[in-house]
């Protein structure tokens, strides 16, 4: 079973229908229990970074999830869920993150002219680790659908993939066993089911 953590700024039920079509059982929870229960974990998120930091340490959850992915818990970011994976976020301030990626969150930006933030559509990735557990099924120069204003910066080796939005945006990150995706799988169509076919059904490393 795959735990969706319910703390108040998901996408909850997009993620749950979407693993439920490729027959994964899912479900949305903040229970303590259930959580450690679960094979696997995914952390969505949408809204502003320092909000949902904020809602995982009321709910107290942070140190939970550092917990069990420091125990080797497979657990996936999905949008804001990745970039609270992150140390640290910049957005209306300095925020904690659950420090499980190195790296920092900051705006989006300086882009080209013409392109506008928040960064919203349909962009192709470059696979840089094509051996990455969670590109099974994906190809180079397939589209993803991304919804975003602030991105990850310094994340050196976890980097899997990116697309190019005037900078170049981390699209998929990994460290061991967590991993995580800028844009929204559930709304990317086929790649996107195979992107979390692969999280739920793949090895442990995620």
């Amino acid at each position: 079973m795959i735990a969706i953590v319910d703390y108040g700024v998901g996408n909850l039920y997009s993620l749950t229908c979407s693993l439920r079509h490729i027959g994964v059982e899912a479900r949305v929870t903040r229970d303590e229990a259930e959580l450690r229960a679960a094979e696997r974990i995914i952390l969505p998120g949408v809204g502003a970074f320092g909000d949902a930091a904020g809602q995982l340490r009321a709910l107290k959850l942070d140190g939970l999830l550092r917990e069990l992915a420091g125990r080797g818990k497979p657990l996936m970011g999905v949008c804001l869920g990745m970039q609270l994976l992150f140390d640290r976020g910049l957005e209306y301030g300095v925020h904690e993150g659950l420090g499980l990626i190195r790296g920092q969150i900051v705006p989006l930006g300086p882009i080209a002219p013409g392109l506008k933030v928040p960064h919203m559509g349909w962009n192709s990735l470059d696979i840089l680790k094509p051996d990455d557990p969670l590109m099974r099924g994906v190809r180079p120069g397939d589209y993803v659908y991304y919804v975003h204003s602030y991105c990850a910066q310094g994340c050196g080796e976890a980097l899997v993939a990116a697309s190019q939005y005037g900078v170049a945006v981390a699209g998929v990150v990994r460290s061991g066993n967590v991993c995580g995706t800028q844009f929204h799988p559930e709304k990317s169509g086929e790649v996107g089911l195979a992107i979390l076919a692969a999280f739920a059904k793949g090895a442990a490393s995620c």
